[in-house]
């Protein structure tokens, strides 16, 4: 990593308040510019976050909006309205209320005297999904974007939901987590010693856990077209660089962009990233120059200049070379590939029957814990992330093997599995798992997939299963560029559970597969055509990664660490308990003093043979406090369970400043289940 510190233009950096359309509410953005700007005018690119960046996002900031400034832009970074500093109170995610406060800011950014009147939007993650969104409501200063590891289908591709089924994992998870971020305190620093408790006493009345909201929509209905940017493409009318990481869940989110989009308004770069900005040098690298890649963006699109940014491939992917199974990679092997168009025309599919023509039908009916060896739906780099060896989930599974392969076989895109089946029950999942088997038995996951099967005929209703009937079925696995080698075996595992993933259907039923029917398609790249397709342009290659001088800040271990995941099983019982450290940075002190401690766990338990077991919690604490004058604490939880009919809810939240409560509160809600 290099670190700049000086740049062709002097910074600045300034705290501002930024009004909104209502006129009562300020969003507080920090800003930083060159200090020429009001005689010699720059683009604006706005960060829009939740996550406070006077903590929780300052490290990161640090290294990116200053670089931005220094190469002659005012680069914003600004809390949405009831986080962080902003006045008001918190609403849903990508609500219709942060979506318009967005474009209110890209107005006021583009009316600055130091503005040019070109406006970008970036971000990672929260600030990616709402970068596509902001772009679809086409406020006429926002020129261009890039989003990483980002949506454009909520429903289908994000926390709540996958193939329809609901996500046990990070639905709850994710929830527990925002309703202890949404419930942090404005700082006093920023809004004044005589405000800040106001403040919060207004925002803790204000909170509703999402997990009320989210577990209301079963189906994909108005409230997830609502910000999914698929519903219509031609919205966009910025351009699009997006950005993701094919160890990040969002990554096909990519591929459907650059096929969407128009090829002048669109690129797409998608490397072994996990969910992480691609120049922070996190497992799995390697890293890249992404401020520097992202700077040719603005530089084209914002400033007019001819960077050759767009005579880059459509795609850029990074395709796997085989690895042995394991939960980290600090590299992984690989290389560069490009497309000029996607669906590509170097890619073609190859279907690979599960069975010959005489196999016979195949039971499945998996135990309830399949699934335990998942690894973690965000990877963040942490050393616990990745699946481990899959074989024990696959003695799980049904699994049906290719002979050993003869040559190297490339795959880049979204492998589908086709199964005729029938099912014992009205209601089931069914998950396809590709794995790379190598000769001494062990297997690394590649790429998987999960289908509600209420959800077959689409993810807009619920049709349950007529048992002792058969249908085919067909449905996408996740995006991967993956290198099989000569001589290993790829392993397509099938089964009826995947806690906790995927959260189980009320009742245990049992699915049977005729593997005679049933296929695995692959999208295979013929790497000999790499040459011939981009001749005389060169391979691809990135800078080596730059950011600006990083925050000086502590990090603090805890002396009572915990294992980031825990399987433990209690044979009594026959329960199985996974115990999750999300491990998003843990306890840190900051330049001014600020003493940020943060702890999380999240408990998943269910018993091999009962679906009506699967317990999810998610607990919190986080404390914030400088010196003797502020010490502010939260503490939450929050529990799903359910029986054959309904969900069951309970969160509650106590919080407190200086040792004294503040706000306590406690929510219990029901919701029958519909379709999951």
């Amino acid at each position: 990593m290099k670190y700049r510190e000086h740049f062709d233009r002097q910074v600045v950096r300034e705290d501002v308040w930024i009004p909104t359309r209502d006129g009562r509410t300020h969003l507080h953005a920090r800003i930083w510019r060159p200090t020429d700007a009001e005689t010699d005018p720059v683009p604006a690119l706005l960060e829009y976050l939740p996550y406070r960046k006077t903590d929780w996002t300052a490290p990161r900031d640090a290294q990116r909006h200053p670089w931005y400034a220094g190469h002659g832009y005012a680069s914003v970074r600004v809390d949405i309205r009831g986080h962080g500093d902003s006045e008001g109170t918190p609403g849903d995610e990508y609500d219709a209320q942060e979506l318009a406060d967005g474009v209110d800011v890209v107005n006021w950014l583009a009316e600055q005297p130091w503005c040019t009147g070109k406006v970008g939007m970036f971000g990672i993650s929260w600030g990616g999904f709402n970068s596509l969104q902001i772009a679809a409501l086409a406020p006429e200063p926002l020129k261009a974007i890039v989003t990483v590891c980002s949506t454009d289908d909520r429903y289908d591709n994000d926390v709540h939901y996958t193939g329809g089924a609901v996500l046990g994992i990070d639905m709850l998870a994710w929830a527990g987590t925002m309703l202890a971020f949404a419930a942090r305190p404005p700082d006093p620093t920023s809004v004044g010693e005589d405000r800040w408790l106001p403040m919060w006493r207004e925002r803790l009345e204000a909170l509703d856990p999402f997990l009320h909201t989210w577990l209301a929509h079963q189906q994909r209905d108005d409230y997830w077209r609502h910000g999914s940017v698929c519903e219509d493409y031609t919205a966009i009318d910025a351009a699009v660089l997006a950005v993701g990481g094919w160890n990040d869940p969002y990554r096909d989110t990519v591929l459907r962009l650059v096929e969407h989009l128009p090829d002048d308004r669109v690129r797409g770069i998608v490397g072994p990233w996990s969910h992480q900005y691609p120049d922070r040098g996190l497992p799995p690298g390697p890293a890249i120059g992404f401020l520097q890649e992202t700077l040719r963006w603005w530089d084209q699109h914002l400033k007019g200049e001819d960077t050759g940014v767009m005579r880059e491939p459509k795609l850029r992917a990074w395709l796997n070379d085989p690895v042995p199974p394991a939960t980290s990679y600090d590299v992984m092997p690989g290389r560069w590939v490009g497309d000029d168009n996607w669906p590509s025309p170097l890619v073609s599919w190859d279907e690979r029957a599960l069975g010959g023509t005489a196999a016979a039908p195949v039971l499945v009916r998996s135990p309830q814990h399949t699934g335990l060896d998942a690894g973690r739906f965000f990877p963040f780099g942490n050393a616990s992330d990745l699946p481990p060896d899959q074989r024990e989930e696959d003695g799980r599974s049904v699994c049906f093997d290719s002979a050993p392969l003869d040559g190297r076989v490339e795959i880049l895109g979204r492998p589908r599995v086709r199964l005729r089946l029938d099912s014992a029950a009205p209601r089931a999942h069914v998950v396809a798992r590709v794995c790379d088997v190598a000769p001494d038995g062990s297997s690394t996951l590649v790429t998987r997939g999960v289908l509600n099967l209420l959800s077959r005929h689409g993810r807009d209703r619920a049709v349950e299963w007529t048992p002792g009937t058969y249908e085919t079925v067909e449905f996408e696995l996740n995006g991967i560029g993956y290198a099989f080698p000569p001589g290993h075996r790829i392993r397509v595992a099938v089964s009826d559970t995947y806690w906790p993933w995927v959260w189980p259907h009320g009742e245990r039923g049992r699915l049977t597969v005729l593997p005679a029917d049933s296929a695995l398609l692959l999208p295979v790249r013929d790497p000999a055509s790499d040459e011939d397709e981009h001749e005389g342009r060169g391979p691809i290659r990135f800078e080596e990664p730059e950011q600006a001088s990083p925050l000086p800040v502590t990090y603090e271990r805890s002396a009572e660490a915990t294992p980031e995941r825990l399987v433990t099983y209690d044979v009594a019982k026959g329960e199985w308990t996974l115990e999750v450290d999300p491990n998003y940075g843990g306890s840190r002190v900051y330049p001014d003093g600020l003493r940020y401690e943060e702890s999380a766990r999240e408990t998943y338990r269910i018993r091999a043979d009962d679906p009506l077991s699967a317990v999810a919690v998610s607990e919190w604490t986080i404390r914030l406090r400088r010196g003797d004058d502020w010490d502010a604490e939260i503490m939450t939880c929050t529990e799903l369970r359910a029986t054959a009919t309904e969900f069951i809810m309970d969160s509650r939240m106590e919080t407190r400043a200086d040792g004294e409560t503040v706000v306590k509160r406690a929510w219990h809600r029901t919701t029958p289940r519909t379709s999951a």
